[in-house]
């Protein structure tokens, strides 16, 4: 690549960020407990790999309903929010920028999580998914995933509330801004999608209403916050968790024209990336870049060659990177110089556990000081 557009400064939100090498936000269940805290082993491994435009933090639940995994970060209570205060604060004063991502994953969820066994959702449609549990013996494994109930129209309301508290407390808590995540199979994209919202009022039914739910959110949050602060995950091409749905990408446009309206900062695409996954489709970018005048992002386990040739096509403006940040926290360095790139360890837990595996890769010059490369 010559004179990469990967490597530049891009304005997203109010925000110019130093290069388009994002990273993606990743579950990775290290947090302190009881409590679900954020922590100084969390704080050190964002701090490390801060060198990227702009970090967006794992999925963070929003309230104790929203809830579905072990040992994931919320951002509800004042010890959660001290927590991330020292994580944000790391990455600061490392010249990074942060982002929270605010997560309310509905029926992706288990009884375990929930004082009445049930999860809810848009319907009572069970998503045929598995969550990732710590058991009694303090085991993490795959279990299935219950029917949920489905909310009273009374009850979304508060939701909402609860995705404008976590907000304000992100900010309180020193991030930069908030990634509400939309996709996936989670709550929000559960309202989106025909196969997993069966209601009758009017959060149900045409698309129109299909898409309240997120706009009601999106348009608290950039009351609360200011909308430069604000960015949406959404998976329009993702079909797993029950979410065949064939007017996913036509209801997923319509809530685009919402969102560029409101004048948010980004959306972000979570992509596909096994072998078979659906093709994310050129006419499809192209008229999500009609529709939306903010940034555009894209994640799903690019090579550096892909995520310039989407950029230099205007198709896109940042490329978010999961596993290559996991491995090497300091992918940018790596990149910019064209160095190798360091694997993931296949024997270190990705969920759960301590240091191996998150804060324990070294970045090249410490690989080139022992003499490893």
């Amino acid at each position: 690549m010559s004179d990469p557009l990967l490597f530049t400064q891009k304005k997203i939100g109010n925000l110019i960020l130093p290069n388009r090498i994002l990273m993606a936000p990743m579950t990775r269940s290290r947090t302190t407990q009881p409590g679900d805290i954020p922590n100084q082993l969390m704080a050190k491994y964002y701090a490390q790999r801060a060198s990227a435009g702009l970090i967006i933090s794992e999925a963070t639940q929003i309230s104790c309903q929203g809830k579905g995994y072990s040992f994931t970060p919320g951002i509800y209570t004042a010890s959660q929010v001290a927590g991330w205060k020292e994580i944000t604060h790391a990455v600061h004063q490392k010249g990074g920028r942060i982002f929270c991502q605010l997560w309310h994953v509905g029926r992706m969820s288990h009884s375990t999580f929930h004082e009445d066994g049930q999860p809810v959702a848009p319907s009572a449609l069970a998503p045929d998914a598995q969550v990732w549990v710590v058991n009694e013996k303090g085991v993490g494994e795959m279990v299935d995933c219950p029917t949920p109930r489905a909310l009273a129209t009374q009850e979304i309301q508060s939701i909402v509330e609860d995705y404008v508290h976590a907000a304000e407390n992100a900010m309180m808590a020193g991030f930069n801004g908030v990634e509400i995540h939309a996709g996936n199979g989670y709550l929000i994209d559960q309202f989106l999608r025909r196969s997993s919202n069966q209601r009758h009022d009017q959060y149900g039914g045409s698309k129109e209403n299909r898409i309240r739910f997120a706009v009601e959110v999106i348009t608290a949050i950039s009351q609360a916050i200011g909308p430069e602060k604000v960015g949406i995950r959404l998976a329009p091409f993702i079909t797993q968790r029950g979410m065949q749905d064939e007017e996913a990408i036509d209801t997923i446009l319509l809530a685009a024209e919402h969102f560029n309206r409101l004048g948010i900062a980004y959306v972000h695409l979570a992509e596909a990336d096994w072998d078979d996954a659906p093709v994310v489709t050129e006419s499809f970018r192209q008229a999500l870049r009609r529709k939306f005048h903010g940034a555009i992002i894209v994640a799903g386990n690019y090579e550096p060659e892909q995520a310039e040739a989407l950029i230099e096509q205007g198709l896109v403006d940042f490329v978010a990177f999961g596993r290559k940040f996991i491995s090497n926290p300091d992918l940018v360095y790596r990149l910019i110089h064209q160095l190798p790139l360091s694997p993931i360890n296949p024997d270190a837990p990705l969920f759960g556990g301590s240091e191996q595996g998150y804060t324990d890769y070294a970045d090249f010059q410490q690989l080139r000081a022992k003499g490893a490369i």
